[in-house]
């Protein structure tokens, strides 16, 4: 039998309980009092398990050596920069991602931050309830040109809905799907031409050393003065305290932020206070169809490992190990 625990924000109902059970195993959710960002409080709670399907909690060298038992971490969506690959390696647990299930979902969140973003929100809303009742023009959207920076599978979801809105779409993406880019005519350009003619600039790039702080001062400098930045990919593509300036000082327009450098966003960030910028607490990939597909897989994920088998395609690390057993 396997003891899985679920430490992913969401994860108290969905397909994985029943799944699991039926296979002969237990699964369970955390006490959510208990702050798993905290080191040693996620050792605490992870010490009698087998497996998890985590959350975007931090999983460093600290962490893994502290947890023996631990053979799978099952991450919940596609991002698995907060997890030391390396020390997950030395232990053999197995670091695993569920992609496909959720792109639809983060696509339309992207695209409702955009067109939030772009008609004035949260600001209007904001003045209405002090009372305030005033009359501003924005571009008209479908006009527009988006850029994308990353054309995987949520960069081509959001790129679709963006031309049936009417955009321009542009993107960088130095592997960037050539048969997509034809059929929907999307413009390929450099990162430096994408950030000087995009109107609504929008993040699909993975959180890596080479693309950390993507967006900063520098790169910031070359937008439009009218752009509007979204981030549905990684908090760390952008350097925060550039950002914040930015927006401070109307080097750029607006903001749509449902990812951060620290999560939870501090109390304490000025974002917070900001009328032109759009918070979320990292739910974009968070839908109903999306939801129960993501704990599906990552049960199956866990089951098939038990059993012998090697899903390769969802496996990020280990590579070129051969024989590895539960």
């Amino acid at each position: 039998m396997v003891r899985v625990l679920c430490t992913a924000l969401s994860a108290e109902s969905g397909p994985h309980f029943q799944m699991l059970a039926d296979a002969g195993h237990e699964c369970h959710v955390p006490d959510r009092s208990r702050d798993l960002w905290n080191n040693d409080v996620l050792i605490d709670v992870l010490k009698e398990y087998d497996a998890v399907i985590a959350g975007s909690e931090p999983y460093p060298a600290k962490v893994i050596a502290a947890l023996p038992k631990l053979r799978v971490l099952a991450r919940a969506g596609v991002g698995f920069d907060a997890i030391n690959l390396k020390a997950c390696d030395e232990a053999g647990i197995v670091v695993a991602t569920t992609p496909g299930c959720n792109h639809h979902a983060v696509a339309e969140h992207a695209i409702a931050m955009l067109m939030a973003l772009g008609r004035g929100f949260p600001a209007l809303d904001q003045e209405v309830r002090r009372g305030e009742w005033k009359r501003v023009a924005y571009p008209r959207i479908s006009e527009c040109t988006l850029g994308l920076i990353g054309l995987g599978r949520i960069g081509q979801a959001t790129a679709t809905r963006g031309i049936g809105l009417g955009m321009k779409v542009i993107a960088f993406d130095p592997f960037a799907p050539a048969e997509f880019v034809r059929k929907h005519g999307i413009t390929l350009v450099s990162l430096e031409e994408l950030l000087k003619q995009s109107d609504f600039v929008s993040l699909h790039s993975p959180a890596t050393a080479e693309t950390k702080h993507m967006i900063n001062e520098k790169t910031i400098g070359l937008m439009k003065k009218s752009a509007v930045i979204i981030n549905t990919a990684r908090g760390p593509l952008i350097d925060e305290n550039a950002l914040i300036h930015a927006l401070q000082t109307g080097r750029i327009r607006a903001a749509g932020l449902d990812v951060f450098e620290t999560e939870p966003l501090p109390l304490s960030s000025p974002l917070i206070g900001m009328s032109n910028v759009l918070l979320a607490p990292h739910v974009a990939g968070l839908d109903n169809e999306s939801h129960d597909a993501t704990w599906a897989l990552g049960a199956e994920i866990i089951m098939k490992l038990h059993r012998g088998e090697w899903p390769g395609e969802c496996i990020q690390n280990l590579k070129g190990v051969s024989g590895w057993k539960w």
